[in-house]
C-alpha cells in the first residue's frame, strides 16, 4: 500500500502515555486489528460495541453485543454420558448500528470506497479517551483515484442511557472538490470469522438472526430480529442528525437484514458533511414484548437521544465518569506506562456492568466473543471484589443475577444427585454450558466463590437488606452443597473429594486446599447469616440442627499439609507427585494445554494458575507469615502462568512476603496483558479478570489491603520504582483514600462531614479515620525475605 513516508506506523502495544488518560493507536494497524478492536471497545454493561473501524472494513471481528443476548447450539460427544449438557449458549451480535461507509469519486464517475488498505494513508489515528468515555478517530486519505479527504469521528456508548450508543462522523474535502456518498447502515448477520481450534476460542453461529419486522422513514430506521433456539427477540433503531452543504440528497432503503440511510453530494475544500447517528438497543424473550412494541420502544429511545443531542450525550458521559473516577482513579508516580495501563484496566471494569439491570459480567465483558461470551468464576473471584470497593451497586446487581438463576442451580444439583445448588462452571443464561472440558463439572469451587463475593460485599457495604434476601438464599444453598457433598473419615475429619480447584492442570483431586478453605468460609457465613436473620431461616426451611451441622463440618474441614517439606499441599498428596520436566519443555510448548494431554498435566506438579497462592490471598488468616513465605516459594517454582488469572495473585503474595521486585514485574504483566496482548488472545475480547487484577495488586499488594474477616486492614509497602501510590475505596458508604509515599501512608475521608468515621487496622494498630483530618503512619520497612524464589525456566515475568 503506498503511504506517506511521514506517517507514524507504530501500532503494537500501548502508545507513549501523554497525560495517562488516553490510549492512542496510529497507522493502519492491519496486523493487529482484532487486538485494537478489543482495546477500543466501548460498553455500558448492557450494550457493547467493539472498536471496529466506522466503515466496517478491514475488520478482525465485528461485534455489537447486548448483555445476555445469545443463541443456542447443540453439543455433541463421541460418547454421551449422564448429565452431560446437551446445549450450550453462545453470544451472537445484535444488529450492528456502528457502521458508516464512505465512497469518493469524481462528478458523474465511479466512486471508490474508503479502505485504509488502499490508496495513500497520510494520517490515521484512533484515541480511547478514558476520562470522556469515547473513541476519537482521525483519518487523512487519498483514494487510488487521487481524491483526498479527511474523516473525523467520535463514538460513545452511553453510561447514563442504558440502550443508547452514538457516533458523529465528519467528512471534509482537503485540496479539491470531491463527490462523496456516505451510507449509515444498520446490519444484521454480519459474517464472523472462524477462529482456531483453541478450546478458549468462541464457537461461531452463522446467520443467527431471523428478520421479523422493520421500518424506515425520514432519516430513521428500525430492525427487529429473533433467534430460533434461544427464543430471544432483539430490536435496534437508528435516528440521524445531518448537517450538509446545499445540494446534498438523502434516501433510505430497507431489506430484511439491513437499513441504510444514504447521503450524497459534492464537497468543496472548506466544507464539511456531518452525520450523527443515535442508536438504541433492546432485547426480550419471544413470548414477551411483541415485535412492533419493541420497535416502538427503541425508536422512542433513539429519538430521545437525538433530542438530547450529541453534545448532551458527551456531557452526560463525562459527568458519569467524573463521578466514577472520584473513587476509582489510581495514581502511580514513577511509571507512566503502568499509570496508563491501570487506568485502562479500571475504565473497562467501570463500563462492564450496570447497577440498574439484572445482568452480570462475562469473562470478556462485552468486548468480544471469547469463551462464547460465558460467565465464569472469574466474575466473583476477581471482578466483583474490585467493584465492591469502586462501584458496590454494580457488584450487588451482578450477585442478584446469580440469585435470579438459583432455580437452575438447584436443578443442576438435583441432576448431579447433590444437595443445595450447583452453579455452572460456564454459563450465559443460567444453565451449564461447559461441554469441551468435562472436568469442569467438578469445579464446584464456583459455589464458594459466589458465597465469598456475597460475604465481602456485605462486609464492605453493611447491606443487611441484601443479606436478608438474595444474600442468605445464595449462602444457604451453597452451604447445603458442601454439607451434602463432603464426608467424614474415621477420625471425624471432613473431606471434599473429587473436585477441581482453580488450577485447571489438576482435576478430580481430593481436598483441594482452596476449595476446602472457601467452603469452610461459606459454611460459617451461611450459619451466621441465618442466625442473624431467623425469618430467612424459616423461609428457607433451615433448622437449628442443619446450622449446627454446617458449623461442625467447617470446624472439622481437612487442611492438607506436607510436614516433610514444610508447605501446604494444593490438594491431598499433591507434593508427592512427579515433578514436571521443565528442562525439556520448550518456549513454544506454552501454553501447555495446547501441546500436552491433560493426563500428563494432571499427574505432575505443574500449576497453570495460582491456586494455593490464591487461597492465601482469600483466606490470609489461615496461614502464618512463615507458612506464606514457604508456600509462595514452593509454588512459584511450579506455576507457569498459562492463565491471565495468575500474575496478579502471585504479585500480591510476592509483595506480602517481601519480594517487591518480583511483585512489580508480575504487576506489569497483569496490567499490560491486553494492552500489549501478552497472551496473544486479546483479539477475541479483553481479559476482565486480569484487568481487575491490576487494581487488586495496587490495593492488596502495595496497599496491603485485607478484608477476609469483616474488618478493613492495611500493611502497605511501596515498590522502589514508584514515588507515590494513591487509591480509594468505598467502605460502608464512605470514600477512603490511601496515599503511600516513602515518608509514610495517609488515610483520609476527602468528601464527607467531620464526624464521619471509618475504622481500620494499620499493621495491627486500630485506627479511626474521620472526616476532620487525615491520619498518617510511618511506612513500615519490609524485612529482607532472602533470595527471590525461582520461577520455572523461561517463565519469570519480564523485568521492568
Amino acid at each position: 500500500m503506498p503511504s506517506d513516508p511521514s506517517a507514524d506506523r507504530e501500532s503494537r502495544g500501548p502508545a507513549t502515555p501523554d497525560d495517562g488518560w488516553r490510549i492512542r493507536r496510529t497507522g493502519a494497524d492491519l496486523e493487529r486489528l482484532g487486538e485494537t478492536e478489543s482495546v477500543f471497545a466501548l460498553g455500558n454493561g448492557w450494550v457493547g460495541w467493539r472498536g471496529n473501524l466506522d466503515e466496517g472494513v478491514p475488520c478482525g471481528m465485528p461485534g455489537s453485543y447486548l448483555n445476555g443476548f445469545h443463541e443456542q447450539r447443540e453439543l455433541t460427544y463421541p460418547e454421551d454420558g449422564y448429565a452431560f449438557p446437551q446445549r450450550s449458549d453462545t453470544v451472537v451480535s445484535a444488529q450492528n448500528a456502528a457502521l458508516i461507509r464512505l465512497w469518493v469519486g469524481p462528478g458523474g464517475g465511479p466512486r471508490e470506497p474508503l479502505d485504509v488498505r488502499t490508496g495513500t494513508l497520510h494520517e490515521h489515528e484512533r484515541v480511547l479517551d478514558l476520562r470522556a468515555g469515547v473513541v476519537h478517530r482521525r483519518t487523512d486519505w487519498t483514494s487510488p483515484g487521487g481524491h483526498r479527504i479527511r474523516i473525523t469521528s467520535t463514538r460513545l456508548v452511553s453510561l447514563p442511557r442504558r440502550p443508547v450508543a452514538a457516533v458523529r462522523y465528519v467528512v471534509e474535502a482537503v485540496d479539491a472538490p470531491v463527490d462523496v456518498r456516505v451510507c449509515s447502515d444498520l446490519l444484521a448477520n454480519e459474517r464472523v470469522p472462524e477462529n482456531s481450534d483453541d478450546p478458549r476460542a468462541a464457537s461461531v453461529i452463522h446467520d443467527p438472526l431471523t428478520a421479523e419486522t422493520g421500518r424506515a422513514g425520514g432519516l430513521d430506521g428500525v430492525l427487529v430480529h429473533r433467534t430460533e433456539r434461544s427464543a430471544q427477540r432483539v430490536a435496534v433503531a437508528v435516528a440521524h442528525g445531518l448537517a450538509a452543504p446545499a445540494g446534498f440528497t438523502t434516501d433510505t432503503d430497507r431489506a430484511p437484514d439491513r437499513f441504510r440511510l444514504a447521503v450524497a453530494g459534492r464537497l468543496c475544500p472548506g466544507q464539511r458533511l456531518e452525520l450523527t447517528k443515535f442508536a438504541a438497543h433492546e432485547c426480550a424473550t419471544v413470548d414477551g414484548t411483541p415485535p412492533d412494541e419493541l420497535a416502538d420502544l427503541v425508536a422512542d429511545e433513539a429519538d430521545a437521544a437525538r433530542a438530547e443531542g450529541f453534545a448532551g450525550l458527551l456531557a452526560a458521559q463525562r459527568a458519569a465518569l467524573d463521578a466514577a473516577w472520584a473513587t476509582a482513579d489510581v495514581t502511580l508516580d514513577g511509571d507512566p506506562e503502568l499509570q496508563q495501563a491501570v487506568r485502562f484496566s479500571v475504565f473497562h471494569l467501570l463500563q462492564a456492568g450496570r447497577a440498574d439491570a439484572d445482568r452480570t459480567i462475562p469473562a470478556k465483558g462485552l468486548t468480544g466473543n471469547g469463551y462464547d461470551g460465558h460467565v465464569l468464576w472469574d466474575t466473583e473471584g476477581y471482578v466483583l471484589p474490585v467493584l465492591t470497593y469502586l462501584a458496590p451497586e454494580v457488584a450487588r446487581a451482578a450477585l442478584r443475577w446469580r440469585h435470579a438463576h438459583l432455580p437452575e442451580a438447584r436443578e443442576r444439583a438435583a441432576e448431579l444427585r447433590l444437595t443445595g445448588a450447583t452453579f455452572p462452571w460456564r454459563t450465559l443464561g443460567g444453565r451449564e454450558c461447559s461441554g469441551y472440558w468435562p472436568a469442569g463439572t467438578a469445579g464446584l469451587h464456583v459455589n464458594a466463590d459466589i458465597a465469598d463475593a456475597v460475604l465481602r460485599y456485605v462486609d464492605a457495604t453493611g447491606d443487611q437488606e441484601f443479606l436478608a434476601g438474595p444474600g442468605v438464599d445464595l449462602l444457604v444453598e451453597t452451604a447445603r452443597l458442601w454439607h451434602g457433598y463432603g464426608h467424614r473419615d474415621e477420625d471425624g475429619t471432613f473431606h471434599l473429594t473429587g473436585v477441581t480447584g482453580p488450577d485447571e492442570y489438576a482435576a478430580l483431586i481430593d481436598d483441594n486446599l482452596f476449595t476446602n478453605l472457601l467452603a469452610r468460609r461459606n459454611l460459617r457465613g451461611a450459619a451466621d447469616a441465618v442466625e442473624r436473620h431467623p425469618e430467612a431461616a424459616d423461609r428457607l426451611g433451615v433448622a437449628p440442627a442443619e446450622v449446627a451441622g454446617w458449623r461442625a463440618a467447617a470446624d472439622a474441614m481437612f487442611v492438607p499439609y506436607d510436614g516433610k517439606r514444610g508447605v501446604h499441599q494444593q490438594a491431598a498428596g499433591s507434593t508427592e507427585q512427579p515433578e514436571w520436566d521443565f528442562a525439556d519443555t520448550a518456549e513454544d510448548d506454552y501454553p501447555l494445554l495446547l501441546h500436552f494431554p491433560y493426563l500428563e498435566l494432571y499427574r505432575h506438579q505443574v500449576v497453570k494458575q495460582a491456586d494455593l497462592v490464591l487461597a492465601m490471598l482469600r483466606c490470609p488468616g489461615e496461614f502464618t507469615a512463615e507458612e506464606k513465605a514457604r508456600n509462595f516459594a514452593y509454588y512459584e517454582a511450579r506455576t507457569v502462568r498459562d492463565s491471565s488469572l495468575s500474575a496478579p495473585v502471585q504479585a500480591v503474595l510476592a509483595a506480602e512476603v517481601g519480594h517487591l521486585d518480583l511483585a512489580y514485574d508480575l504487576f506489569a504483566e497483569a496490567a499490560l496483558h491486553d494492552l500489549a496482548d501478552l497472551g496473544d488472545k486479546t483479539a477475541d475480547g479483553l481479559h476482565l479478570a486480569a484487568l481487575a487484577g491490576a487494581w487488586l495488586v495496587v490495593a492488596q499488594g502495595f496497599g496491603g489491603l485485607r478484608d477476609d474477616r469483616g474488618v478493613l486492614s492495611f500493611d502497605p509497602r511501596l515498590p522502589r520504582r514508584l514515588r507515590r501510590v494513591v487509591f480509594s475505596l468505598r467502605w460502608h458508604g464512605q470514600r477512603l483514600r490511601v496515599t503511600l509515599t516513602p515518608d509514610g501512608v495517609r488515610y483520609e475521608l476527602p468528601d464527607t462531614t467531620p464526624d464521619a468515621t471509618v475504622e481500620l487496622w494499620h499493621r495491627g494498630e486500630r485506627v479511626a479515620v474521620t472526616g476532620a483530618a487525615p491520619v498518617t503512619r510511618p511506612l513500615p520497612a519490609v524485612p529482607d525475605p532472602g533470595p527471590e524464589p525461582p520461577s520455572p525456566p523461561g517463565r519469570r515475568p519480564a523485568r521492568r
